[in-house]
């Protein structure tokens, strides 16, 4: 007799999340110093219209119009707009607090991300998974430390950030079908639009030097080769064996914010990240010595 609901984790998976947050974390920083400059909605405005123009000049000699084309308008657009609700308030929020901080309050989503799997996907939620939950909760609040600080205006902008990114990411599920060049060029279309149609609440003068456009443009590309990684990955497993593999975005926004900003963490959140890791790690070896003894489950994509 054998069971169902086993999975085994690509390897080439597994690289693809660490690429992106990679890309993620250095975009982050820029954006963070950036933040101080330059309103918001312009560098929403910057992420997302740089990589429309990336994909178009990358894409649109060879794919045309079916850069558009897609089953599933209404999901594509639902998906983009929830991305630009989550970028506007987390880089509100990067504005204000330390990189790590940010992160660690926007790593509800993982969580939130096994939970709406489970509900909306049929995934199954096994024990290592939820005790993975549960230690990786209890490792995000050893980092932020919770206190008057977690209800700041700003802490609460990186809440609502995750839960926006939690349901971008279980529509990326949903979309596995799709073209993954299309998936990735309606949220940047999206974010463009919209950020275009309240451009005039930027102000009415805006300085920007070349070095800000330059790096302006180093963010859009950053998060073109993320989001694309993640999307592959996310097409080659299911969304709740991934998602422990994104917690290394924390050791990146921390070590990141530490050289960059000055902001060295301290021994409790350096025990909460470990607590983090090592969830992650003893769950993904749970989960590879069941992949032995039973048939996994099939991917997105062959």
């Amino acid at each position: 007799m054998t069971t169902r609901g086993h999975v085994h984790i690509p390897s080439s998976a597994v690289l693809m999340i660490a690429g992106a947050v990679a890309c993620f974390s250095v975009s982050d920083s820029l954006i963070k110093s950036l933040a101080g400059r330059h309103p918001v909605p312009l560098l929403v405005w910057a992420r997302w219209g740089f990589q429309v123009l990336a994909m178009l000049l990358w894409l649109a000699p060879t794919m045309g119009m079916r850069m558009v084309h897609t089953r599933q308008l209404r999901m594509q657009l639902l998906r983009g707009v929830l991305l630009i609700a989550s970028s506007l308030c987390f880089m509100s929020a990067l504005k204000f607090l330390p990189l790590a901080d940010a992160t660690a309050l926007n790593y509800l989503t993982p969580t939130l991300v096994i939970v709406l799997a489970v509900v909306f996907l049929h995934e199954r939620m096994t024990p290592a998974r939820m005790a993975f939950v549960v230690a990786g909760l209890a490792g995000m609040l050893m980092i932020v430390q919770p206190g008057a600080e977690l209800f700041r205006g700003a802490s609460l902008l990186a809440l609502a950030s995750a839960g926006c990114y939690a349901v971008y990411q279980i529509t990326t599920r949903m979309l596995a079908g799709e073209d993954p060049r299309v998936t990735l060029f309606y949220p940047a279309l999206v974010g463009a639009l919209l950020m275009t149609l309240v451009w005039p609440w930027f102000g009415s003068r805006i300085d920007v030097t070349w070095t800000d456009v330059a790096l302006m443009a180093a963010i859009g590309v950053l998060g073109t080769v993320g989001h694309f990684l993640f999307i592959l990955a996310f097409q080659r497993a299911p969304a709740s064996a991934l998602t422990p593999f994104t917690y290394i975005h924390l050791v990146f926004a921390t070590l990141i914010g530490w050289f960059a900003f000055g902001d060295l963490p301290d021994a409790l959140t350096f025990a909460g990240m470990a607590l983090i890791a090592g969830s992650g790690l003893l769950l993904t070896w749970h989960e590879r010595r069941r992949a032995l003894l039973a048939p996994s489950e099939p991917t997105a994509v062959d």
